[in-house]
């Protein structure tokens, strides 16, 4: 079970500074008249469009909001630009038209958000000559702390998922579902106000991924924090998230953006009940017409 020692959406965010990404004079820019911290989004994209270098469009007039409070899963099909629209709101990849901003963040010279979001990607991308508490002391020890200065939060971080009793183990000896955990830790322990998870569970067995998924949304629960999920499960979607989006197909643009809300506590009894069921099959019906009508 994921637990979570400190409350991160409780802590004073200091005043953002508001910061507009625009790919070209001409596109159409973003109110950005300041508001009070909880009626500001945390991301604005606005018909954000990204072409590579080798020529591939990869999205195409992608508008999205990220409220906070908000669990989003980013559904889609392979190849549709779910991993590379997550890389942009991380400020990790530039666009090539349309805007993006991040208004309740702190904003660094190159125009980018300056910490506040974590990244959790597919594989746990652990050290594997660092123990447990180094792994997870990696972003701290970036940001200029000790290991002395660090250590509460570090320990704070492995209880919160579980781990407290590993903090001098190496990788090699951790399961899978454990390396995942470690690399939650590791997000957590900057206390980030967005939380951005890259199909983490996807080469996960059934079990180990159904926990992990209650422990996300027992931590979600918990701290307030915002969480953007990508993933091509429609089962995972329907299951974690309180808003899904569903691309289409490269290039990848919003097919369909809307809630989910359930009268049940999302646990073992939804799993097998018939409002689960109902939403699969919602979600499905999206993902499906996303796709052209081919059946999912």
């Amino acid at each position: 079970m994921i637990r979570f020692a400190r409350t991160c959406a409780g802590r004073p965010s200091p005043d953002a500074e508001l910061s507009m990404v625009t790919a070209e004079p001409g596109s159409t820019a973003l109110s950005t008249a300041r508001s009070t911290p909880s009626s500001r989004p945390l991301v604005a994209m606005d018909a954000v469009s990204k072409v590579f270098s080798n020529g591939t469009l990869a999205l195409s007039g992608m508008s999205m909001t990220v409220r906070p409070g908000e669990f989003i899963s980013l559904l889609g099909p392979s190849g549709c630009g779910k991993s590379t629209a997550l890389r942009i709101i991380a400020g990790l990849g530039g666009i090539s038209e349309g805007s993006i901003d991040w208004p309740s963040f702190r904003i660094n010279a190159r125009g980018l958000p300056d910490g506040d979001i974590s990244f959790v990607f597919q594989e746990p991308t652990l050290m594997p000559w660092q123990t447990v508490f180094g792994n997870v002391y990696l972003p701290l020890r970036l940001k200029g702390l000790s290991k002395k200065a660090a250590a509460d939060k570090i320990y704070a971080a492995l209880e919160s998922v579980g781990l407290e009793d590993f903090a001098d183990a190496y990788p090699r000896e951790l399961s899978g579902g454990m390396k995942m955990r470690v690399s939650i830790a590791r997000a957590l322990v900057t206390e980030p106000k967005l939380l951005l998870m890259d199909e983490p569970f996807a080469a996960l067995d059934e079990i180990t991924r159904q926990k992990l998924n209650d422990d996300v949304l027992a931590l979600w629960k918990a701290t307030g924090i915002t969480v953007i999920f990508v993933t091509h499960s429609v089962y995972e979607s329907a299951y974690l998230a309180n808003r899904i989006v569903v691309m289409k197909a490269r290039p990848g643009r919003v097919h369909a953006d809307f809630p989910l809300h359930t009268s049940l506590e999302r646990d073992v009894r939804y799993r097998t009940s018939e409002e689960y069921r109902q939403a699969c099959a919602d979600v499905s019906a999206k993902l499906s017409e996303a796709m052209g009508g081919e059946e999912h």
